[in-house]
């Protein structure tokens, strides 16, 4: 009995030891997974700070440079030569910034609207309202010029900023954030003697933080990557957003990778720090959104 015990309990160690090499295994080829995407994420924009510093004639070399190289200089020259490329990105921190800003005020207005009153045919018009996703948005390019032109809108950023300041997609995410907030907590404002704005302003919005964030984010980086409407209506290179100064410089440098990698390299910045500056919320906003019924 006493060996059969021993062999027993030499045989459940050596399961355990199994088990617990297999844990070591699975966890280290998780961690390999998870580091290789990393890097394979990283490396284009790492790889596009190395040529931004580098020759045309370093750039094509063979072995392809990994490391940076001192032509920074020299490339955002002459970028600035052939672009106000400084002036390029002010206009698209403009734009964004403004159409963010107004989007989020008028957004969370109609989803607060939606979400809390009733009146005739809400259902009905909220349902209209969703049905308007479904439309491509170049679907309707054509009339929108000709409706901007008639305005006398061209070569402005007004096309750039308001027909989007109240968009479907906003008004109904911020309509599912609002939704949660408790009906007393309004009613009892009102008894206290609050207006209508001012329960939206000081009740709603902060308790709407995360999806404000959420659609704040979206909304600029939407802005900011906003390449065909721009590319219709902004004519003088002053005038020009960073992805319509972007698509001219091919044919404006000859094709010098080294300036077009500073380009991008000053493109995407802002993007990553409003990423980062929002990020918090962000991720916030679509934790919870995703929890709502």
């Amino acid at each position: 009995m006493e060996k059969i015990d021993v062999e027993y309990n030499e045989i459940g160690t050596s399961k355990v030891n199994t088990e617990k090499v297999w844990s070591k295994i699975k966890t280290g080829l998780m961690y390999f997974v998870l580091v290789l995407g990393v890097v394979i994420t990283i490396f284009p924009f790492y790889y596009m700070l190395v040529l931004a510093t580098k020759s045309n004639a370093e750039i094509f070399s063979f072995p392809p440079p990994l490391w940076f190289g001192d032509s920074f200089s020299d490339n955002l020259s002459r970028l600035l030569s052939v672009m106000p490329f400084y002036r390029n990105i002010l206009n698209s921190i403009f734009v964004a910034t403004v159409a963010t800003i107004a989007t989020v005020f008028f957004c969370s207005l109609g989803g607060y609207g939606f979400a809390k009153y009733d009146f005739k045919y809400k259902e009905k018009l909220f349902f209209i309202m969703l049905a308007t996703m479904m439309i491509p948005g170049l679907l309707s390019i054509i009339p929108w010029f000709i409706m901007m032109t008639k305005f006398g809108w061209v070569n402005t950023f007004k096309p750039l900023i308001i027909p989007g300041m109240a968009n479907a997609f906003g008004i109904f995410l911020m309509r599912q954030f609002m939704e949660d907030i408790p009906d007393e907590i309004i009613e009892a404002a009102r008894i206290d003697g609050c207006g209508e704005f001012e329960i939206f302003f000081r009740i709603i919005l902060p308790m709407s933080l995360p999806g404000l964030g959420t659609l704040g984010l979206l909304t600029f980086l939407t802005s900011w990557n906003n390449y065909m409407a721009a590319l219709l209506i902004l004519q003088d290179k002053a005038m020009y957003t960073i992805p319509v100064a972007l698509s001219k410089l091919g044919g404006k440098v000859d094709n010098d990778w080294g300036a077009q990698m500073v380009g991008t390299t000053l493109a995407i910045a802002p993007i990553i720090i409003a990423f980062v500056a929002a990020s918090k919320q962000f991720i916030s906003g679509i934790t919870e959104g995703a929890t709502k019924g």
